[in-house]
Parts: structure tokens; sequence; C-alpha cells
């Protein structure tokens, strides 16, 4: 099992954080363009608990796959929490929180995911899974910044 944190400062509203987050159409504009990422379906509603989001994602030499998460928590304004029920990963549960402070918001993300195939997904962590999680969200740190306007 690994786990991957991060935390992201911007300068806006506990509201403006919150509607932008947990409306899953914005997930796109936060993605790399390289994993060539699409909703397929379940984004045409405010977040839920219950809800089903189908995407579709070509991260590694352009190959489709699909990915289907569940947002299984839900507490408006300051959290909420996905997970897959169908993709790569033999388990993925993402935390999403927004703290306020005293600038803005903090954004924290936890999310703790295996790979399955033992020791070949060990072996594909340390070779590149690993880092893609970490450019994943390095992309959207920067995303984030530009979309509200901040230098970080």
């Amino acid at each position: 099992m690994y786990r991957y944190t991060s935390k992201q400062e911007l300068p806006i509203t506990m509201d403006k954080a919150w509607e932008f987050l947990s409306d899953p159409k914005n997930l796109k504009r936060i993605t790399p363009d390289y994993m060539g990422f699409d909703i397929i379906s379940g984004a045409d509603r405010s977040m839920f608990p219950g809800q089903i989001i189908q995407y579709r994602l070509t991260p590694i030499l352009g190959i489709p796959f699909r990915w289907v998460t569940e947002i299984t928590h839900v507490a408006e304004g300051a959290y909420f929490v996905d997970e897959q029920r169908f993709g790569p990963y033999s388990f993925w549960h993402h935390k999403h929180f927004i703290h306020k402070t005293a600038t803005g918001v903090m954004m924290e993300d936890i999310v703790d995911y295996k790979l399955p195939l033992g020791p070949l997904g060990w072996f594909a962590h340390i070779l590149f899974v690993g880092f893609k999680v970490k450019q994943i969200f390095d992309y959207r740190e920067k995303a984030l910044n530009e979309i509200f306007k901040t230098t970080s």
C-alpha cells in the first residue's frame, strides 16, 4: 500500500474552493493533457455520496482504459472522498479536504493506493507509477495556481 499527500494554499474563500472542487467537470481542467482524460458519465450533477463517475484515460503509450470512481463521503464545504470501483489500481482511496486559513484555504489530498500484480506492481511503482502520481499532483497545483491567479 502506498500513500501520497499533497497540500496547497490558495487565496480564495471556502465557498469558492468547494464550488470548484465539488464539480466533477473541473477535474479535466486540472489533469495533464497527456493523460487523455475525458469524463464519460456521472458529472452532470453536483457531487453527492453514491455518485458514480466514469472516465476514459490514455496515460501510457496512448492505450485507453476506463476508470470508475464512487464518491463515498461528502461533507458539504469541507471534504469528500472518492474510491475506485474499476480501474488500474487494486485499491484507490482519495480524500480531499479544504481547511480555512488566515489568507484563504489549504487544500489537502491524501491518496492511499495499491497496485495489482504483487512484486510486478511494486516494481512498476518504483519505475514510474509513484513518479506519475506525483507529476499529476504537481500539474494540479500549477493549474489551480493559474486558475486562481496565485504565485507559488
